[in-house]
């Protein structure tokens, strides 16, 4: 369920793509009657690697994704990318009982996820992604699970630096055959 979340916030200077996954709408019975309480998850991103995620809980809607949507703008991280595109390698994450893939696509595949994976993607500017959610339908589980599996990611820089070799090493090199050796 994603709901503008522009109509709500005029003022968003730093560009940031803000994406409201999920509200939630529960009511209390008291003595007088029903009193409502409203929780909204949102996902906000730059769309060139940073992004974060928060709920926020209130009386109406609007208010709840305000506080979401300011705990988010706190907790976004940078994620690595290749190419501002899609993933270096293929990384798995958890949260709960909630389990996501995410493998990195070739350039045209786009964004091949479901739901709130979705919405975590694009704010994130993740262009072609394959993400699967296995375990849970749980929205909060699933994006905590996504951000588990982001957090996993490392820069190629620092994986070539770990292993003490240069980047254009860690890119597949095709090896030539014996007979084309043989005719030199």
């Amino acid at each position: 369920m994603e709901i503008d979340i522009k109509k709500y916030h005029k003022n968003n200077s730093e560009n940031l793509i803000e994406k409201v996954v999920y509200v939630n709408r529960v009511s209390k019975v008291v003595k007088g009657g029903r009193r409502f309480g409203t929780a909204a998850l949102v996902v906000v991103g730059n769309g060139k690697g940073k992004a974060g995620f928060g709920n926020g809980k209130a009386k109406e809607f609007p208010e709840s994704i305000k506080k979401a949507t300011d705990k988010a703008k706190k907790s976004m991280k940078y994620f690595p990318l290749k190419k501002n595109r899609t993933f270096f390698y293929d990384v798995e994450g958890r949260h709960g009982s909630g389990k996501v893939l995410l493998r990195s696509a070739p350039p045209g595949t786009g964004i091949i996820a479901g739901g709130p994976i979705r919405s975590v993607f694009e704010a994130l500017g993740v262009q072609d992604v394959v993400a699967k959610s296995i375990g849970t339908t749980n929205p909060h589980n699933m994006v905590r699970a996504t951000f588990n599996a982001l957090g996993q990611l490392d820069d190629i820089k620092k994986i070539a630096q770990r292993r003490g070799k240069q980047v254009t090493d860690l890119y597949y090199k095709k090896k030539s055959n014996g007979k084309e050796n043989d005719k030199k």
